[in-house]
């Protein structure tokens, strides 16, 4: 429906609307070529011999008059069925090519349409028998051209085989393009300069239309070889916000343009007759609009990925039904292509109830299942012909989405394209779409019905429900009309209607579970043993590389071939190969966010908790990142800073150093106030134990130091590794270090009862074993999970409660810097020597986003949808990572920037880098 709105917007602004023609008239794979002022002249010769005006249309398979009084029908002449066409002489003479100076066509044939009466929609008229029309141009000198074009096609239309009729008709069409060029008189401004021109054709829902691309350095054009609906048809390159290449009949030939962010439905959609066409074309303009990008950011479109639109949409900033939209438009769906239309899930499964209860999951349909397979009946006889079908096998004689389904729903507001589609009919009235409960009804249990929806069903516009272009759709056997759909019984209107069903859409059981048919329709039970086990395998021909068109020499056998992929549906494309994560709701929040200290001062009235005013410093921190200050540096060691850690009153900070130094520095009075060395060797990073009385150390010796602060000494050495230890981390008495010796070991850690004058006793508890040396790692808000990162590139996801491995992502190309769960523990964001932000979803070890800059980010501190990282220049970057892009560069340290601490409530930051400096930061509020 939504290219019917763009349809009709269009109309109303180019007067276009008084015109009853359109290409839909035509029949599908059929193309409109010329057209000339002409008069039907009726009876010819005779008494009462009259004229009626019109345009006469020359077509690849037909002869379409279009009479200027809308109480008069559209005649058209499919060419196959003409007997004898040839100039008319003044003497009433019917010749071919004779020598008469008269305007007249003459067209002997034996059938004809009658379309559009009084412009009323409805189905073709059709006469049948030997009939003859004359018709008179108003330029007499273009007949003898006209006739002879019009004997060329009756040709191509009288071939016996398909796909020569279809080869002969695309000769003459390439030849017309070939003649032709587009008019640069049409260009905006006479200084734009010609970057490409190609030819293409414009795709509309049913109908293709020729002519010729050209692309400036301010715009797009496309202009018709036929000059219709207008002489050209013009995007302003700067008003481009997203580009999609689109497969075209299975071949990868289609390029959409959007000018909006939201809208369903494209401004432009091309079909290009070489790959390489659209291939120059995409790249001129994404090259406009990343140059585009610096100098107006509104302006700058991303190369958004199924995965980035995964973690808005995991992160609630993108609603069920954007997400749908945007994984439907990756999937090549499109609102111009019906055979690739968008499609969305059936959702209620309730449509008897008076009322609807979305905290019953009884409400909702299955979405773990595709819909033949939602009836255990139905599907036990489908395994059961499945099982007895020689290869290739399918379950599903009929796809989810097709033309005809999509036309089914949308027949009360689209019947033009219906009878497009159709032949100039409509459906049997008792197999229109009626009511949606029936509709429902017959999706669970007709034999060979397994349709999905369309994402009208979840939008604004009630249109499709209501007949209220009062067409005759036909009688019903029970005697009614067809007319409004009807609704179910919970439903008070189609406005209430289509209410609900967005509500149900967004509901709670909804967001829990749209995964699961996320997997069947887009991601890793599309095809193979999954999609079998998932009872979800339909027609080969309907997968992408299913067939190939081009090892088909045959060109009959091409056509057939092509029709019916066509007509029968199309899967969408493949997104993901791996499980699906679930959406993050309040429900499945981490159980470590919630805080148990303070619990009284929440419970007091009026009061915030201490917990609640955290939270607020944090988001308030954030929304300001990218005002952040240098405030003061300090240069405190003579090699580059690798660790921070700092007391809990913020008074002391603590840092180490590739000079194997421990050093602390009062941040009141400005001044170093200790310098400690263990060994000789570099110390790798630091952290505070609780109570801030011990501060722990990890070195490339190989050992971990503990220094008591209250004693001023070394309190303890772990001597736990066979090579450096690369990282360290602490929570709850257990100490977890990284080392180059391809371990992470886990340690029960006792703490002295006195400082400073007992050991701590240690205990080796688990030992997580990688392949190759482990540069870095991090632990969960709860510590039950923990994500290292190796000299290699792969990341690791490991559950603590069992010391096993979870999931091992190979996502960068040399040294994995920094790794850290984002504070719901739902995400892992990791960065690397290759300059790339990786972002990775915990529950299926899917690699959901990646980002990429020009440099290594060397290290980071995030809250799941901003990030601050430090780059190997010495800058800070700012990242949003729902947008996509880098939002600030802060100029900061002389060389990379090698580690950095954030506090509690992310109002302090601190970094040190390879300059030897150590610089507090200030937040702008």
């Amino acid at each position: 429906m939504a290219f019917i709105r763009k349809k009709h917007q269009e109309q109303q602004l180019q007067l276009y609307s008084k015109e009853r023609f359109s290409l839909l008239l035509l029949n599908l794979e059929e193309y409109y070529f010329e057209q000339h002022r002409a008069n039907h002249i009726l009876h010819k010769g005779s008494h009462h011999e009259r004229k009626i005006r019109g345009s006469l249309k020359i077509c690849s398979k037909s002869v379409i008059f279009e009479p200027d009084a809308i109480s008069q029908p559209i005649i058209k002449i499919p060419l196959r069925d003409c007997i004898k066409i040839g100039k008319h002489a003044e003497n009433g003479a019917n010749r071919h090519f004779t020598k008469a100076k008269s305007g007249g066509i003459s067209l002997i044939f034996s059938q004809v349409y009658f379309i559009k009466e009084h412009n009323v929609v409805a189905p073709y008229k059709i006469e049948r028998g030997k009939m003859q029309y004359v018709f008179e141009l108003d330029v007499p000198g273009k007949v003898e051209d006209v006739v002879e074009t019009l004997l060329q096609l009756h040709r191509a239309s009288c071939l016996d085989k398909l796909g020569d009729q279809t080869a002969m008709i695309t000769a003459i069409l390439q030849s017309r393009l070939a003649r032709t060029s587009f008019d640069k008189n049409r260009f905006q401004n006479i200084s734009e300069k010609l970057h490409v021109e190609c030819k293409a054709e414009m795709v509309t829902p049913l109908v293709t239309n020729p002519g010729h691309v050209c692309i400036t350095d301010t715009n797009l054009y496309f202009q018709p070889l036929n000059g219709y609906p207008k002489p050209v048809v013009q995007i302003t390159l700067q008003d481009v916000r997203r580009i999609y290449k689109r497969r075209h009949g299975l071949m990868p030939l289609g390029l959409e343009v959007f000018c909006t962010e939201d809208d369903l439905c494209s401004d432009i959609y091309l079909k290009f007759y070489e790959p390489q066409d659209r291939d120059d074309l995409y790249f001129y303009i994404a090259t406009y609009l990343d140059l585009m990008g610096p100098l107006s950011p509104e302006h700058h479109v991303a190369e958004h990925t199924a995965e980035s639109y995964m973690l808005q949409w995991q992160r609630g900033h993108l609603s069920n039904y954007q997400y749908l939209l945007h994984l439907n438009n990756l999937a090549d769906r499109s609102c111009n292509d019906l055979s690739q239309y968008p499609v969305f899930p059936w959702i209620i499964h309730d449509y008897s109830s008076s009322e609807l209860d979305f905290s019953n999951p009884g409400t909702f349909r299955d979405l773990s299942k595709p819909v033949g397979a939602l009836n255990k009946e139905r599907l036990e006889r489908l395994l059961t012909r499945y099982q007895e079908m020689p290869e290739p096998k399918f379950m599903y004689g009929s796809h989810y989405s097709s033309p005809g389904y999509v036309l089914f729903y949308l027949v009360r507001i689209a019947p033009e394209y219906m009878l497009c589609l159709q032949n100039g009919r409509f459906d049997n009235a008792d197999r229109m779409f009626n009511s949606i409960a029936e509709t429902w009804k017959n999706c669970l249990d007709g034999a060979t019905d397994f349709k999905e929806l369309i994402p009208e069903f979840y939008g604004d516009d009630v249109s499709f429900l209501v007949n209220s272009l009062k067409l005759d759709l036909g009688k019903r056997q029970g005697g009614q009309m067809v007319d409004d759909v009807e609704l179910p019984p919970w439903a008070s209107s189609p406005e209430d209607f289509l209410q609900k069903s967005k509500d149900a859409l967004e509901s709670n059981y909804v967001s829990e579970h749209l995964h699961e048919w996320i997997d069947l329709i887009f991601g890793y039970k599309q095809k193979g043993s999954d999609a079998v086990g998932a009872h979800n395998v339909f027609h080969p021909l309907t997968y992408e590389g299913g067939v190939d068109l081009n090892s088909i020499q045959d060109p009959d056998e091409k056509v057939a071939m092509l029709t019916q992929i066509l007509e029968f549906g199309q899967t969408p494309k493949q997104l993901f190969v791996t499980p699906h994560p679930r959406r993050i709701t309040p429900k499945f929040k981490s159980l470590s966010q919630t805080s148990s200290y303070n619990a009284s001062m929440a419970d007091s009235p009026g009061e915030e908790s201490f917990e609640d005013l955290t939270e607020e410093s944090k988001t308030l921190a954030w929304n300001n990142i990218t005002k952040l200050q240098l405030h003061e540096h300090y240069k405190i060691h003579k090699e580059a800073v690798t660790g921070i850690t700092v007391s809990r009153n913020g008074s002391s900070v603590f840092t180490t150093s590739q000079d194997s130094t421990l050093k602390m520095f009062s941040k009141e009075s400005k001044t170093l106030q200790r310098s400690i060395s263990f060994s000789n060797m570099a110390l790798s990073s630091c952290l505070l134990l609780p109570g801030d009385a011990t501060v722990i150390t990890s070195s490339w010796d190989n050992n971990v130091y503990f220094y008591s602060i209250a004693f001023g000494r070394r309190q303890d050495t772990l001597m736990g590794h066979d090579d450096a230890v690369s990282k360290i981390c602490w929570h709850d008495n257990r100490l977890y270090s990284a080392s180059w010796d391809s371990t992470v070991k886990v340690w029960s850690g006792v703490p002295a009862e006195m400082p400073g004058t007992k050991r701590h006793h240690f205990d080796l508890l688990a030992e997580l074993e990688h392949d190759v040396s482990v540069d870095t790692i991090s632990l969960n808000a709860a510590s039950t999970l923990l994500v290292s990162g190796t000299k290699e590139g792969t990341v690791n996801i490991w559950d603590l409660t069992t010391a096993t491995l979870m999931h091992q992502i190979p996502c960068h190309s040399g040294i994995v810097c920094d790794t850290a769960f984002s504070p719901d523990s739902r995400h892992v964001l990791s960065t690397g020597a290759d300059g790339c932000l990786n972002v990775i979803d915990v529950q299926t070890g899917m690699l959901i986003s990646s980002m990429t800059s020009d440099e290594p980010q060397r290290c980071f501190v995030w809250d799941g949808n901003s990030v601050l990282s430090g780059s190997q220049s010495g800058e800070l970057l700012v990242w949003d990572l729902l947008g996509a892009k880098i939002s600030e560069r802060i100029q900061g340290h002389t060389g990379a920037v090698t580690c950095i601490w954030m506090n509690e409530q992310c109002s302090s930051i601190i970094t040190g880098g390879e300059d030897r400096q150590i610089i507090f930061w200030k937040l702008q509020y």
